[in-house]
């Protein structure tokens, strides 16, 4: 997968570090506080204070401006991972402050006028976005320092990825229960505790290796262009309904009070699904798992588009299935993207410039998602609180097939660019 280095020996991970995936973890529980109200709450929280074109807009803005400072953001963790370790968590710390602050006054803004109310939820996004990228990107390059082939990978990434489940669970629930204000007070204790769990964990710092490295460093390392391909474009299938999401469940169910089960399903059976997806890339290898999972995601996803209003078991069914097709996802591509970086023997000296590329993909789909899908359902004539048959059809294609149709696309490019190449090199199995 990696050119000429493909045959690179994987770097075994210390034992110690294989039993350390639950303080590790902790702080993606803490951070799916912030996750899920930003891209799937945040529209329909400001959809009564403006337009679908203006929230499409700034978010878009705002999106991009989020995505684009992510490699930078990247180099900057790769200096932060080497520092002493009192000096990194008082960095870490700072970030967090900040979060957590600007998560407050985001889901609080004033009663002011439509220009004031935007430059307020731009400039709560901006430090959102920046403090969360900061803590988001150390994070996912913490474990990648770690070392270990796909499958010590894929537990760590499967821990991390488990307890921001459980953290996207509680933030889908908290809100009708504390309201945003409880919520930031939890994000706070949650990312107190995130970093006390990292305090546990082994040193990120790895072995250096030498070589001069920059921000485009991944763009020339073999096969990071057609891993990020992949993840691009599965990213943006899963993108869009997430920011339709709401839409969908108020004006096509017209079930709101059940808002909160469907996260929650969603959710529980995507984390109930990592066990079942680590074996099968045990199995099958970590390609052919992915391929697999797009598959299920998008048979099981397709059946919401002919449901009727009221159909709220039969949502309940595609939100537990379509979360167990989740799984592979979340634990698996990271995972190969902690093997490349491996196999260029680049482990202790880039992660960071790699996650920061890594998150600039998956933040492109939530733009695009926000300042493509939003629009374009107002130009068909979607308006929220609508039950005409013109919105209902526009909001089915818009949420349901056209992701589905994206998500094929992806496991096609899969096979195109990671799996048939390895099946040619080795004539038989994919590497695993």
């Amino acid at each position: 997968m990696t050119g000429g280095k493909a045959t690179a020996a994987p770097l075994s991970m210390p034992a110690a570090a294989q039993q350390q995936g639950l303080p590790y973890g902790l702080l993606g529980f803490a951070l799916a506080f912030v996750a899920l109200p930003l891209y799937v709450q945040l529209p329909a929280f400001y959809a009564d204070r403006l337009s679908l074109n203006q929230i499409g807009v700034l978010l878009l803005l705002a999106r991009l401006g989020d995505a684009l400072i992510d490699p930078w953001l990247g180099g900057l963790c790769d200096r932060w991972l080497a520092l002493p370790a009192p000096a990194l968590f008082l960095r870490l710390g700072a970030a967090a402050i900040t979060l957590a602050a600007a998560f407050w006054a985001l889901f609080h803004p004033p009663a002011a006028s439509e220009g004031l109310l935007l430059l307020w939820c731009a400039v709560g996004l901006l430090f959102c976005y920046l403090s969360f990228s900061l803590l988001s990107v150390c994070h996912q390059a913490w474990a990648a320092r770690l070392g270990g082939g796909v499958g010590p990978q894929a537990r760590l990434s499967a821990w991390r990825e488990g307890l921001a489940l459980a953290g996207v669970l509680c933030a889908s629930l908290l809100p009708g229960w504390l309201g945003f204000g409880g919520s930031a007070a939890v994000l706070s204790l949650a990312l107190a505790l995130g970093l006390l769990g990292l305090a546990r964990c082994a040193s990120p710092c790895g072995t250096a290796t030498g070589e001069p490295i920059d921000a485009w460093l991944p763009w020339r390392t073999p096969g990071f262009k057609s891993l990020l391909a992949v993840f691009l474009l599965n990213g943006i299938a899963a993108a869009i309904p997430a920011t339709l999401l709401l839409f969908f469940v108020r004006d096509r169910l017209q079930t709101p009070a059940a808002e909160g089960l469907y996260l929650a399903c969603y959710f529980l059976a995507a984390a109930a699904s990592l066990p079942l997806w680590l074996r099968t890339t045990r199995r099958l290898g970590p390609e052919r798992s992915w391929g697999l999972g797009m598959l299920a995601a998008a048979l099981s996803f397709i059946w919401a588009a002919s449901l009727p209003a009221g159909a709220q078991t039969g949502f309940v069914l595609v939100c537990l299935a379509s979360g167990l097709a989740l799984g592979a996802d979340l634990c698996i591509a990271p995972a190969l993207l902690a093997r490349l970086l491996q196999a260029a023997d680049l482990q202790g000296a880039a992660e960071g410039r790699f996650f920061g590329w890594w998150n600039f993909a998956s933040k492109l789909n939530l733009a695009l998602a926000a300042g493509l899908a939003l629009p374009l359902l107002q130009s068909l004539g979607y308006r929220p609180g609508q039950a005409d048959a013109d919105s209902q059809s526009a909001l089915a294609w818009a949420y349901c097939v056209l992701p589905c149709l994206l998500k094929l696309a992806a496991a096609g490019l899969l096979y195109l660019l990671l799996i048939r190449p390895a099946l040619d090199r080795s004539g038989s199995e994919p590497p695993r």
